[in-house]
């Protein structure tokens, strides 16, 4: 018995050890991306008196373009997010809406707020769609450039499946039907496209948290804070995860990760590789990891980027059980990738997709919330036992939650001087104090949904659309 309880007392110092080092590993590459991240912020600085969004609005040469947005139940804030669609500056472009089954009025709100009729339109089937288109519907004469399509539920990627066979453009901008849009943002992302027309097949764009913002007929007209903490949390966590980490892997080009938020992709391209998959959680991302794996399999030279300046601005949720649903969905995505597309993993045919990013996404996102959950266990069980010394497990406190403190205040602080977009102190405060309170109470419940979610993915549970609570814009 002596020799049993020696070498589990062993172990849980030498999982005490392991853990210490995960999580100094994992800070410390997300501190190397911020820094990544910070210096293509000062190339942007540099180069923001040249942006040339003027230039790209008149020029004959940039690309028309179809945005996509399906609507699930979207009553309260599909009218908005339309009408800011439709105000967008942009030289060429229309907007399709697929309501995919909605229970709601969001199919009626639609077709009172911009006057819409049924046409006779016949929808080409260049990608495989699973539900039942039930109707199509179009301005009248000289009205908006908006399509509206109603067709039976199959869930959010046969809905953008059956907008990309509806689109007319060469460039297809997937947006979420909660999303408000900057007005320059489709210009900045489209611009390149128009720099590099032979090379860029994606690009994406930064989501931040509309929750406490102020608009008017679907533009931002005051940027605050929330007043609930949830969302005030979240805001730090994007400002982290979404901006400086996705900024970070474009700049190496590792970048996995186009939002469903905010994407912009050349069409035949998205064609040629069959649309979304309808049988993974997370379509967005997998489309990605998708084109990355077809273009390097064909020997395309090709690129994928993320712009840091366009801006989609999106509901995130504002309970915990909405949040849980969220999170699950989001890992159980990540993890039907990291399966589906197991074959480029440290694979150096796929470039840094394979050696680089693949891997990190395994050991640093899909595993974490594991050794998260499993440290929160272990570590109080070895003090209680005498193995785990009170020296160490500050210094593991300090190094899990402290360095991740530090990193995500850098990454705020990077962003707020690149972008400024919060004007008042208090609002920056508040988001200092989220970044710090995330650590304690949410950070764990995140883990634990996540682990579920990965649960689920191993179990092939069905899934639905995700259904999120609305307050409306």
């Amino acid at each position: 018995m002596d020799g049993l309880r020696d070498a589990v007392l062993a172990g849980l110092d030498v999982l005490g050890v392991f853990v210490l080092v995960y999580f100094l590993a994992i800070n410390t590459s997300y501190l190397v991306l911020i820094g990544i991240a910070a210096a293509e912020f000062s190339r942007y600085l540099r180069r923001q008196p040249y942006q040339g969004h003027d230039e790209t609005y008149t020029s004959p040469l940039t690309p028309p373009v179809s945005i996509l947005v399906p609507a699930y139940n979207e009553e309260l804030s599909i009218v908005g997010a339309v009408q800011a669609m439709l105000a967008l500056r942009y030289p060429r472009f229309e907007v399709v809406v697929i309501v995919d089954g909605s229970t709601d009025r969001t199919l009626d709100r639609l077709v009172d707020a911009f006057d819409l009729v049924e046409t006779q339109r016949v929808i080409p089937d260049e990608i495989p769609t699973r539900a039942t288109v039930r109707a199509v519907y179009a301005a009248r004469s000289g009205g908006w450039p908006l399509t509206v399509v109603h067709k039976n539920n199959g869930g959010r990627a046969d809905a953008l499946n059956t907008a990309i066979n509806v689109a007319r453009h060469p460039l297809l901008c997937m947006v979420d039907a909660d999303s408000l849009l900057d007005p320059d943002a489709l210009l900045a992302v489209a611009k390149p496209f128009a720099d590099d027309p032979l090379r860029v097949v994606a690009t994406g764009g930064v989501v931040r948290v509309v929750n406490g913002c102020s608009a008017i007929a679907g533009r931002i007209t005051e940027i605050r804070t929330p007043k609930a903490w949830l969302p005030r949390v979240q805001i730090a966590e994007y400002l982290r995860a979404f901006l400086l980490g996705r900024t970070g892997w474009s700049r190496i080009g590792g970048l996995l990760v186009i939002s469903g938020a905010f994407g912009l992709f050349r069409r035949d391209v998205v064609v040629d590789v069959g649309g979304l998959d309808p049988d993974c959680i997370g379509e967005d991302a997998e489309l990605v990891v998708r084109l990355h794996r077809r273009l390097r399999e064909v020997g395309r030279d090709y690129r994928i980027v993320f712009v840091g300046e366009p801006v989609s601005w999106t509901e995130v949720p504002g309970t915990v059980p909405v949040l849980g649903r969220q999170r699950r969905r989001w890992h159980r995505g990540l993890v039907e990738i990291l399966l589906k597309h197991g074959r480029m993993m440290g694979n150096p045919r796929y470039g840094r997709i394979g050696t680089l990013a693949l891997p990190y996404y395994l050991l640093f996102e899909a595993v974490a919330p594991i050794i998260e959950l499993a440290g929160i266990v272990l570590v109080p069980l070895g003090l209680a036992l005498g193995v785990v010394e009170p020296v160490f497990a500050l210094q593991l406190l300090l190094v899990a939650y402290g360095y991740a403190i530090l990193v995500t205040l850098t990454a705020i602080t990077v962003e707020e001087f690149t972008f400024r977009r919060y004007h008042r102190w208090q609002d920056l405060l508040v988001i200092m104090l989220a970044a710090t309170a995330e650590n304690f109470g949410f950070r764990q419940l995140t883990a634990w949904w996540r682990v579920r979610g990965a649960w689920q993915a191993l179990r092939r549970t069905k899934s639905d659309w995700g259904v999120m609570t609305r307050t409306g814009f």
